[in-house]
């Protein structure tokens, strides 16, 4: 293995990672936008206020989007394994 072919295995890496972990993340992020405006609005401070929310929507979002998130994973695995028997 060469430095070209190591660049862009991990490149190719952390493509898949951030396009495997982006959609829960943007999920969590509005949620939490959205919690945060209400508790400005109504002058509540509670802690799990941000906090249940937040894990009920990664796991309304991972419920959704596991089946996406999995078939992206396989694929670079094969990937990454096809390219290990051809070297």
């Amino acid at each position: 293995m060469n430095t070209d072919s190591a660049v862009f295995v991990l490149a190719e890496m952390l493509e898949t990672a951030a396009l495997v972990g982006a959609p829960i993340l943007f999920v969590m992020l509005i949620v939490g936008l959205v919690i945060s405006i209400f508790q400005v609005v109504t002058q509540i401070q509670e802690m799990t206020l941000t906090f249940v929310p937040k894990l009920a929507a990664a796991v309304i979002a991972l419920l959704i989007l596991g089946r996406w998130m999995l078939i992206n994973l396989v694929e670079y695995t094969q990937g990454q394994l096809a390219g290990i028997a051809t070297m």
